[in-house]
């Protein structure tokens, strides 16, 4: 059984999961600009429900006047989790989870967000492993890029924002596709495990407008567990030991 992760103000319980924490939740969770103050934000494909949560915390700390902040799961046993992640919070009178996939979610909701965030399935090769919950967490035939990106542009509000972390070999493709939805890359930033790796993934926030583009590396390490302090100062407000 996969142990809880704990954050410094909130818990996760992730057995029933198939995707547990990883570094790219949290990239994501702490990257995310929440300048423009939303007032309201919907994470795709919620898992855990950590990147609601990451959010719920920032918000509440600024603070920002958050209305809401929606959550859509498709997997039955990662829905309930995260409902049961979210009211162990001491936000849950914000968070709440649909059960749902996006075509459903897109058909039913006629309301729009100021902030959209997904930390989507990545693999996009043609493989299969006997562990079918992980498959769909993780395959993206489970949620293509063109599938995500057409809910995303019903659902994002005119001046809201659409943050996402993908691998970097991705990106050129990912974005090329956005455009055809009218959703722009406003700020990229590039991310390496160490000074000597190669580009493994890229944060991308994404507007209906063009806007110069900001582009920005981060490293996470120099060495094993010798952190850098931008990764420190990005994500000291969540884990226990930064």
């Amino acid at each position: 059984m996969s142990k809880p992760f704990k954050f410094k103000e909130f818990t996760i319980h992730q057995d029933r999961c198939a995707m547990k924490i990883g570094t790219d939740a949290v990239l994501l969770g702490a990257w995310t600009s929440i300048k423009h103050q939303p007032s309201s934000i919907l994470d795709i494909g919620a898992g855990t429900g950590v990147l609601a949560l990451m959010l719920a915390q920032r918000s509440s700390e600024i603070p920002i006047d958050i209305e809401i902040i929606d959550a859509l799961e498709i997997d039955e046993a990662a829905y309930e989790q995260c409902v049961e992640n979210f009211e162990n919070s001491v936000w849950a009178d914000r968070l709440f989870c649909y059960h749902a996939s996006l075509n459903e979610f897109t058909d039913e909701i006629d309301d729009t967000y100021d902030l959209i965030i997904s930390n989507p399935p990545f693999y996009s090769e043609d493989f299969k492993t006997d562990n079918q919950q992980r498959d769909i967490a993780r395959l993206q035939d489970a949620m293509p890029f063109e599938h995500l990106l057409a809910g995303v542009s019903k659902l994002l509000s005119e001046a809201g924002e659409f943050s996402i972390i993908i691998p970097f070999q991705e990106e050129e493709k990912f974005i090329r596709l956005a455009e055809s939805f009218h959703l722009f890359p406003h700020r990229i930033t590039y991310v390496q495990g160490n000074p000597d790796s190669e580009i493994k993934r890229s944060l991308i926030c994404f507007k209906r407008t063009k806007t110069t583009l900001e582009k920005t590396h981060l490293i996470i390490e120099t060495g094993r567990h010798q952190y850098t302090d931008e990764y420190v100062t990005l994500t000291k407000d969540f884990y226990l030991n930064m």
